[in-house]
């Protein structure tokens, strides 16, 4: 009987050393699974991150190029202003202009029939 149990006792070592085995096995399946899911999550982190940055960037354009066109449409009015202001400008010295030399006609004109009327 001792070697029977003897036989017993060294199957269930054998048994216990092949479950810890087993265990050990499983442990580190599943500690490599964890770290697949962590590098997954990161490389997921890293392109969620690089699409916000994108998304920033692509926002802080539309702004610069909003506040580019108002001030391009600013100078632009500024220009047309200042166009419009020579423009009249223009305009006034030549009414100006026409109507002192209508005056300086009429004056002559006047002279001339003062000299004929004598």
């Amino acid at each position: 009987q001792t070697d029977r149990q003897r036989d017993r006792e060294t199957d269930r070592q054998t048994d216990r050393e092949t479950d810890r085995q087993t265990d050990r096995q499983r442990d580190r399946q599943t500690d490599r699974e964890t770290d697949r899911q962590t590098d997954r999550d990161r490389q997921t982190d890293r392109e969620t991150d690089r699409q916000t940055d994108r998304q920033r960037e692509r926002q802080t354009d539309r702004q610069t190029d909003r506040q580019t066109d108002r001030q391009r449409d600013r100078q632009t009015d500024k220009q047309r202003d200042r166009q419009t202001d020579r423009q009249t400008d223009r305009q006034t010295e030549r009414q100006a202009d026409r109507q002192t030399e209508i005056q300086a006609d009429r004056q002559r004109d006047r002279q001339t029939d003062r000299q004929r009327d004598r």
